[in-house]
């Protein structure tokens, strides 16, 4: 899942030592394996294919990092800060309550607290709006055209593997690499649009332990971004990932964001989705 991006995209949204630490070095070792039997052991380890199936809903609850004053923006998926527009932050590096749901069909609505406002972002698989009070900017805006090509590429709740063939995506095996000290497989996911995605999977495991974000424009450069999934636990008998770091090249800082609990399945109301009158 490209919790992504944010990102999705969220996580949905959101490297340069850690990628660095991603090499094809001799040192990464593991069994030979195919992409295919890479995905099985994978969907396996993550509670298989039928509990997943059955997930029609997610909803994530926690707390993400947001950069004090030393940092150039607020990471919430989609945003674009100019120069001239004053933003009030703290110096210090800030954790920010959130709720995150996701339906099938690429569906997700994202709600962050910040200095007593919420800033809600949603896909409904289709088109997207946001709504940035702390720039601000008090209406309703529909995602730009970028913005809409980004989302189109995200994955569904279930993440890239899951269900990969009846998805329309092909997988491929790019080797082994070394990831945070060990081996995971590398595996290139080519979508029925066309978007390529890279995902890494713990050799020993067999769980994600790296997902290929959205690359970031940065001083009228795109960089590399690299999600990091860490601290998987059980969720009906779902394997869940309850950090997930994002890291962009060239940029020190990081972005975390701390899962504190994860509904599957909760009964989400269809006008979540839909772009306020």
């Amino acid at each position: 899942m490209k919790m992504r991006t944010y990102s999705v995209g969220f996580l949905l949204a959101l490297v340069p030592t850690l990628m660095a630490g991603a090499d094809t070095t001799s040192k990464a070792t593991a069994p030979q394996l195919s992409a295919a039997q890479i995905v099985e052991k994978n969907v396996s380890a993550r509670g298989g294919v039928e509990r997943w199936r059955a997930v029609q809903t997610l909803e994530f609850k926690g707390k993400m990092q947001a950069g004090g004053n030393r940092r150039p923006t607020i990471p919430v998926p989609g945003t674009k800060i100019s120069p001239e527009v004053k933003v009030s932050r703290p110096v210090e590096q800030a954790e920010l309550p959130f709720v995150w749901e996701f339906g099938r069909g690429r569906k997700q609505r994202l709600e962050i607290e910040f200095n007593g406002q919420t800033a809600v972002q949603v896909y409904d698989g289709t088109q997207g709006w946001k709504l940035r009070p702390f720039l601000n900017r008090h209406d309703v805006e529909k995602f730009t055209p970028e913005e809409l090509k980004q989302y189109a590429q995200v994955s569904d709740l279930d993440g890239y593997l899951i269900d990969y063939a009846a998805k329309g995506s092909k997988v491929e095996s790019e080797g082994v690499e070394q990831v945070e000290g060990r081996s995971a497989y590398k595996l290139k996911v080519t979508d029925k649009n066309g978007y390529t995605h890279h995902v890494w999977v713990d050799a020993q495991n067999f769980l994600e332990v790296k997902v290929e974000g959205m690359p970031r424009r940065l001083d009228g450069k795109y960089h590399p971004v690299a999600i990091f999934l860490r601290d998987y636990r059980p969720v009906n008998g779902l394997m869940m990932p309850y950090v997930l770091e994002t890291t962009v090249e060239g940029i020190k800082d990081t972005e975390k964001i701390q899962i504190e609990e994860i509904v599957s399945n909760p009964k989400l109301d269809e006008s979540k989705f839909a772009m306020p009158r």
